[in-house]
């Protein structure tokens, strides 16, 4: 029988190892377990209400541990790995506490790297996604990791010396906006979606995005996910390098710092950070390598909790309201009208940001409705991408050129 390493990892020490069988060797596999103790502090209050302090001193205590994992025989690479999943499992402790249900990976065990003897028991209780987009963002996770080894963060910020210039995407909507009294619009490039299926068969990016800019777009949306929505980071650089003068959005799941420098490198003037997947930390930091690096984020809700996140977020200019449920993928526009209502509404105007509506999106009443209820600028696809021309489904759209 394969060897069993437990890793203790207790409240108040290091991570420690014990050998229940020792074999020469050690083998690649073991399992990790808490403790009695650190399980019920981390199930029960108070102590979910994790401090960022708390966080910080559980990830030393891991690294720490890590010279005891060293010593024991295992390489440098699978313990930083076993860091990474456990301070992972404590960012999903934090995220929960914020109201975020999405997990940003399965919950019951290490990657199944380390799987031992408890195989079945981890592939059959909790590693089953709750919707679609948990079940993206577990497979985006470990997409991440893999490009992270095949183009490191040293590569890419070589590579951002030779980046395309950024351009304004915050400043091309509020010029679109006042040129023609309609909400700026960004169209988006996107060929299927989990809830739809294949938008377009004749599928043509760059195409489809001078018809866009052709019919008035303020900016594009590109779609970079490929396993959901058959996009690529390569449809949004032969869309920069194709001479659209549009500011490009990366629509993609961001999980990782690492996915805003490649959106940089492949040419995004602003990328999509969602409140469903992030946690407020995650956020705030994003934001400033935003800013640091010249691009806009649309930071995206889809009811009052992550509203009421976002803006107690300093720096944030674009907030997307997401008319569709996530878990339902039901569309209700009126989503729009009810978190701009009242203070909330306030509180947006006070700080300047550009309100975005998002989806359900399909007629002049639906765009004069959102109006109404305080966005300045629109992210339509379906109803456009669709169309034969989508140059005359901008016009159908907005019931107006707003091209000239």
């Amino acid at each position: 029988m394969e060897g069993l390493y437990v890793i203790n990892l207790r409240a108040n020490s290091s991570a420690i190892i014990s050998a229940h069988q020792f074999l020469n060797p050690i083998p690649s596999k073991f399992t990790i377990l808490r403790s009695m103790q650190q399980t019920h502090m981390l199930n029960h209050s108070p102590f979910k209400q994790f401090s960022v302090s708390s966080m910080k001193a559980q990830q030393v205590e891991i690294s720490a541990g890590l010279a005891s994992v060293s010593d024991a025989g295992i390489s440098d690479k699978d313990a930083l790995k076993l860091k990474e999943w456990e301070v992972g499992m404590f960012q999903d402790e934090i995220a929960a506490s914020q109201g975020i249900k999405i997990r940003r990976r399965p919950p019951t065990g290490p990657p199944l790297h380390y799987v031992g003897p408890f195989e079945f028991h981890l592939q059959n209780e909790g590693n089953t996604p709750r919707d679609v987009l948990e079940e993206i963002v577990w497979h985006k996770d470990i997409e991440v990791s893999q490009m992270k080894e095949r183009k490191p963060l040293s590569m890419l910020k070589k590579l951002l010396d030779n980046a395309p210039p950024v351009r304004d995407f915050v400043g091309a909507l509020k010029a679109a906006n006042s040129r023609t009294g309609v909400p700026g619009l960004i169209a988006e490039v996107k060929k299927a979606s989990p809830s739809r299926g294949v938008l377009r068969e004749d599928f043509d990016p760059i195409q489809i995005a001078k018809a866009y800019e052709k019919g008035g777009a303020a900016c594009l949306s590109v779609l970079t996910d490929e396993k959901f929505f058959q996009g690529s980071f390569e449809n949004l650089e032969a869309i920069r390098n194709s001479g659209v003068q549009c500011p490009l959005l990366c629509k993609e799941f961001v999980v990782d710092a690492w996915q805003i420098y490649y959106a940089r490198v492949k040419g995004a003037d602003a990328v999509l950070l969602i409140a469903a997947v992030l946690p407020d930390l995650d956020i705030k930091y994003m934001i400033k390598l935003c800013k640091l690096l010249g691009l806009a984020a649309l930071v995206e809700v889809h009811d009052e909790r992550e509203m009421d996140r976002v803006l107690a977020i300093q720096g944030i200019e674009l907030v997307g309201i997401n008319n569709r449920d996530l878990g339902t993928f039901k569309v209700d526009i009126s989503n729009t009208k009810k978190l701009l209502e009242g203070e909330r509404g306030e509180r947006i105007r006070e700080k300047g940001i550009i309100v975005v509506g998002e989806s359900g999106l399909f007629t002049p009443a639906d765009i004069a409705y959102v109006q109404g209820a305080g966005v300045r600028a629109v992210l339509v696809g379906e109803s456009i991408v669709k169309q034969k021309d989508p140059t005359a489904g901008i016009v159908e759209l907005f019931g107006k050129d707003i091209a000239s």
